[in-house]
């Protein structure tokens, strides 16, 4: 991991004051893999969610050096084969993609959950995009997840997908080698 790169964004812990986000993100460009725009409603109970303290953390992603938003990433529980573990997701807006900034962030997220790892935390990280996108495996790519295979997937839930298994054994240290 470069450095230099996850000092490009900065993770800012989700507030109330991040709807819009949500609001802006709820494109069908930006939902198209994620079984497209969700009503209102649907959009303030994932904000309430968010907001709300849970096990995990969302975030918004912001750029380093302006503060401006360029999307969102977090982590969350999941039962995965039997255990408890950490998965991901993140959305940046149209503008902002090409430039590696989610990639960025989910090497900075990465960071964030490893030290939880240590401290007890679930010892894995998975991200499940849809095999047929390719701009969501490059990021597991780019930001050094290993891939373990395709999967059957559930998202949202009762929208069967194919999805790929993305992982990072956050027990390992990435500068030592384990």
């Amino acid at each position: 991991m470069d450095e230099r790169d996850v000092e490009q964004v900065r993770l800012v812990p989700w507030s109330d004051g991040d709807f819009w986000l949500l609001q802006r993100a709820n494109s069908p460009a930006m939902t198209e893999h994620l079984g497209g725009p969700e009503s209102v409603e649907k959009l303030a109970d994932r904000h309430r969610r968010y907001v709300e303290p849970f096990a995990g953390r969302m975030y918004r992603v912001t750029l380093a050096d302006t503060g401006e938003t360029v999307g969102s990433i977090g982590h969350w529980e999941r039962e995965w084969h039997g255990e408890q573990v950490w998965e991901t997701g993140w959305g940046i807006l149209p503008e902002f993609q090409g430039r590696g900034l989610a990639a960025t962030a989910a090497r900075a997220l990465v960071d964030v959950v490893r030290r939880r790892a240590a401290q007890g935390g679930h010892p894995a990280l998975h991200a499940f995009p849809a095999a047929d996108h390719a701009a969501s495996n490059g990021v597991c790519r780019k930001a050094g997840f290993t891939l373990l295979g395709q999967v059957d997937f559930e998202y949202p839930k009762g929208n069967p997908i194919r999805s790929n298994d993305w992982y990072v054994d956050l027990l390992t240290d990435p500068v030592a080698g384990g």
